[in-house]
């Protein structure tokens, strides 16, 4: 049950003096349908109008700038024809300033601004002809009743129907309903830092009084920002305190099939693969439950990590589950470990949605038995008909595009398994912090031995029919090349390079060709068919969407061709790169542009020709894209921050994490008034599963 104080905050809408449920609506759209989500909706600009200028220096001020005005109201002017504006002439010591209005009722604006009164004016003023103009001031007011403060306000996202005056109403109402909550910063922290107390930071959020206060690094915004991380750092670590007082199984064996897969592996490991193997089996072989993330570069070599993992499963007698976002990468999955497994004895099959009828009644029954002690698939493994004999370890292969029900459902399936989480892109410190701080880190940060890295050029598309006569010349040497088109067929309303027209295009300019197409709207079947055909050589171009991103693996390809790369973002590009280059052949990726480069699709094709480094590459493309959904993390557990912002906040971020380790670390957390201040921190952000963990520890 939430403390009493937060009532107020998480009240709707329409509880506020003057918000009906039309306006409640409209505010709902641009900050969401409770009290609380008014007050974090942060002002977005500032109109300043404490700029006071006599009349003859306004009009020497530019229209482009906002003045504020201290005149006498000379005469009324009504306007001579309808097609006229009306206007209202001011004067001071300077010269004349006329005020012009069109459409305005003039009963109104006499009663604004009475002939004989002072009145401060504010807008834009310009020189029109000879005379000064302000056309429909902003503010218009007595200056016996205007305080410095009313000449800042602030500004607010909006919506069709929903003005700036009502949603600084609304907010200031919001405002009065902020109730004293328990300090839940540490207060030698809050001290050092600065900070003000939160009902103060929230107060002055609202009333900036610069542009500088609209900066990340303001004072209070810092302050706010720090709440937001702290809470979701606090859920994460009482997560991961809750994990580790829990019973897991230990899954320990003789280290006889680990040997002989690594016996027979098709290459050397790296140093890095091993470590993190390693971290690995003492996880399992420990009583606690393993959740671990392993992410490194394209080619790094988690799968072979992967297979490492599950020979030691089978060691302790147990099943292992590999669940993949998509069927091409499943059953890719189940043929390569098949290959690395089968010298030790292990039976890997593959379950997607395509197995239907007998044939996956068979396999569900091998799987039922435990005679399938490895399974690759998809969402088809969680199905209630799919049941584990021994299910001991669960590997999540590109983890992030499952949703947390997701992973339940297959965890569901065994008594307490193991977890590795994988992930194919390197991702910043600072993410991994955000994302995944409730799971152990392996970093995979080597490549095997003897691979060379793509020479990557930036090509003009205008040069497009000399890059098909270099691919025939190519092809006629053997080697094999992807085409990546970012849509699927021609758009009316797009001038994208399409998939389907590419293919045709190709087929044309290379007769002798075996030319493939795969995308996402083709049948499974037919992917996987595309897919497999191009692996074994069988097709020398295979013409794809981004759906080769991850999944479709021909380690002899040589040639990556990607079309209009300026739209794609680092991590895809790096992603797509990495389907070549993974033999001791030379390879090349050719980044096509089209148009104009902008500064920041420039930027990003650069770094792409100077680095093969996807760890380089991962920073840059967070430096770049800033807190939006860089690496496409949403669905790991990256909270959308109403004031945090991750790439300006990092050094808040390990501060909060710091924090929140302090706090979990000691055992009366959950104690006295500093328990109850945490409580209110989980509740105030929503942070459910913090709050239940805290009320059963």
């Amino acid at each position: 049950m939430r403390p009493q104080s937060l009532f107020p905050l998480f009240a709707d809408l329409t509880t506020l003096k003057g918000v009906g449920p039309r306006l409640a609506a409209l505010m709902e759209k641009v900050a969401g349908p409770r009290v609380k989500d008014l007050i974090f909706t942060a002002p977005t600009g500032l109109v300043d109008r404490t700029h006071r200028v006599s009349i003859s220096d306004a009009g020497d001020a530019g229209n482009q700038v906002l003045v504020s005005i201290e005149a006498e109201v000379e005469a009324h002017i009504p306007r001579p024809t309808m097609k006229q504006p009306y206007k209202v002439r001011m004067r001071d010591e300077t010269g004349w300033l006329h005020l012009v209005f069109f459409n305005a009722k003039s009963d109104y604006l006499r009663r604004m601004l009475p002939e004989g009164s002072t009145r401060l004016v504010s807008g834009k003023a310009e020189r029109f002809a000879s005379e000064i103009q302000m056309v429909h001031p902003d503010l218009i007011a007595d200056p016996k009743e205007v305080e410095d403060k009313d000449l800042l306000q602030p500004v607010y996202p909006l919506t069709a129907g929903l003005s700036i005056n009502v949603m600084r109403k609304a907010m200031a109402e919001a405002l009065s309903t902020l109730p004293d909550l328990p300090e839940w910063i540490d207060l030698p922290l809050k001290a050092r830092e600065d900070w003000p107390g939160w009902r103060e930071a929230l107060l002055e959020l609202h009333a900036p009084q610069s542009n500088l206060d609209l900066e990340p690094g303001a004072r209070v915004r810092k302050r706010l920002a720090f709440d937001e991380l702290f809470a979701h750092q606090l859920a994460l670590k009482l997560a991961r305190r809750d994990r580790k007082a829990r019973k897991g199984r230990p899954l320990s064996g003789d280290g006889a099939r680990v040997a002989q897969v690594l016996e027979h592996a098709p290459f050397t490991p790296t140093g890095a693969q091993m470590r993190a193997f390693e971290a690995c089996k003492t996880d399992m072989d420990s009583a606690q439950r393993m959740m671990r993330l392993v992410h490194g570069d394209v080619g790094s070599g988690k799968t072979f990590v992967a297979a490492l993992c599950a020979a030691h499963a089978a060691e302790a007698g147990v099943q292992t589950a590999l669940m993949a976002p998509t069927e091409i990468v499943a059953r890719q999955h189940a043929k390569v470990m098949s290959d690395l497994l089968a010298p030790a004895g292990i039976t890997v099959v593959a379950l997607t949605g395509r197995d239907k009828g007998k044939a996956r009644k068979e396999l569900e029954a091998q799987i039922a038995s435990g005679e399938a002690q490895v399974v690759c698939g998809t969402h088809a493994l969680f199905q209630d008909s799919v049941e584990f004999a021994d299910l001991g370890l669960v590997v999540i292969d590109e983890q992030h595009r499952f949703g947390v029900s997701d992973r339940r459902k297959l965890t569901m399936k065994g008594r307490a398994p193991d977890v590795l989480a994988m992930s194919a892109t390197p991702i910043p410190r600072t993410l991994t912090l955000a994302a995944f701080g409730d799971l152990d880190v392996s970093r995979l940060d080597e490549k095997p031995a003897g691979r060379i890295p793509p020479d990557t050029r930036v090509v003009s598309g205008e040069r497009l029919y000399e890059i098909v006569e270099g691919l025939k010349r190519a092809l006629a040497k053997g080697e094999r090349a992807y085409w990546v088109c970012p849509l699927v067929e021609d758009s009316d309303t797009s001038d994208l390079a399409a998939a389907e027209a590419r293919h045709h295009m190709l087929s044309e300019m290379l007769p002798n060709a075996r030319i493939g197409l795969v995308h996402g709207r083709m049948p499974a079947r037919d992917k996987q068919k595309a897919a497999e055909d191009f692996r074994a050589g069988e097709i020398d171009v295979l013409v794809a969407t981004t759906v080769i991103e991850v999944g479709v693996d021909a380690p002899d390809a040589t040639i990556m061709v990607i079309e209009h790369a300026e739209r794609f973002g680092l991590a895809q590009l790096h992603q797509l790169r990495g389907r070549v280059g993974r033999g001791d052949k030379p390879s090349t990726c050719l980044l096509l542009y089209h148009g104009h480069l902008g500064e920041t699709a420039r930027a990003r094709l650069e770094i792409m020709r100077n680095s093969d480094d996807g760890f380089v590459i991962a920073e840059e493309d967070w430096r770049l894209r800033g807190s939006g959904d860089p690496l496409g993390l949403k669905q790991s557990g990256l909270p959308d921050y109403r004031i945090a912002d991750l790439a300006a906040h990092a050094d808040l971020l390990e501060l909060a994490s710091d924090a929140a380790q302090y706090e979990t670390a000691r055992e009366d957390v959950f104690a006295g008034e500093r328990g109850e201040a945490l409580r209110t921190l989980l509740y105030l952000f929503e942070r459910d599963e913090g709050v239940r963990l805290m009320r059963s520890g």
